[in-house]
């Protein structure tokens, strides 16, 4: 009776197959995710930050758009309460991943730290409706770190890319404003999203001109003070 063919580093072919179908699961963000590093990690070097700074966000941050939000805020010396407020503000909706996201299936200690931990948007959307028969510890876990591993590694190759270019890309930082328009139009698809975009626009407006110095911080607070007013008027009237 011939022998069986002996495993890869002695991890058995099951969790060999379950590493191969995360890193391929990753693949498509990938994609996406690696070109936006190279954005992080160029605005970090042409802002002025050291170039430590950008796989530092990538690692401590992991949260996609709010790491290029913070490259300007950081190059701006802007207060701490504004930027902890800001990173709350674009990342609460992380609080609601949880609700539907499969961490159940993830291994608890360690590999379940860090699935909460990696729960950014394109591990939420790749995982949240895969049927959990085709889920497993090790696919999730190894998708989530190949998705890291793309904004790092990307990361880092825009700092190199940025150090070697003979002059800084003017009108580059117009990146992030560009991604938040994208972001933006894409809401105002959905008709029930107009009033949302009025309420920003309107509290951004006021900020502006209000509270010129702390612009960002005071349109936050009125945008969030302005979706839960909107909230409870509109569930009054449902059960009117």
């Amino acid at each position: 009776m011939p022998a069986p063919p002996p495993h890869s580093a002695g991890i058995p072919a099951s969790r060999r197959a379950q590493i191969g179908a995360g890193l391929s699961d990753s693949l498509g963000v990938g994609l996406g995710i690696f070109p936006l590093g190279i954005a992080l990690g160029v605005l970090v070097v042409q802002a002025g930050l050291p170039w430590w700074v950008s796989p530092a966000l990538a690692i401590g941050v992991f949260a996609g758009s709010v790491e290029l939000l913070l490259v300007g805020m950081l190059a701006a010396a802007t207060p701490l309460v504004t930027i902890a407020v800001t990173v709350l503000a674009v990342n609460f909706r992380h609080v609601f991943y949880a609700l539907s996201f499969p961490i159940t299936r993830v291994r608890p200690g360690l590999p379940r730290a860090y699935s909460v931990y990696a729960m950014v948007d394109e591990a939420y959307a790749t995982y949240a409706l895969m049927p959990a028969e085709k889920l497993s510890s090790a696919r999730m876990v190894t998708g989530q770190l190949a998705m890291q591993l793309y904004w790092v590694g990307g990361g880092l190759l825009g700092v190199w890319v940025a150090g070697a270019l003979p002059a800084p890309i003017e009108g580059f930082e117009f990146a992030l404003v560009a991604l938040f328009i994208v972001m933006t139009l894409d809401a105002l698809r959905s008709k029930r999203e107009v009033p949302s975009a009025l309420l920003a626009g309107l509290a951004a407006a006021v900020a502006l001109i209000a509270f010129p110095q702390q612009a960002l911080l005071a349109a936050l607070i009125m945008f969030t003070a302005g979706l839960a007013l909107r909230y409870a008027v509109t569930r009054g009237a449902a059960h009117a």
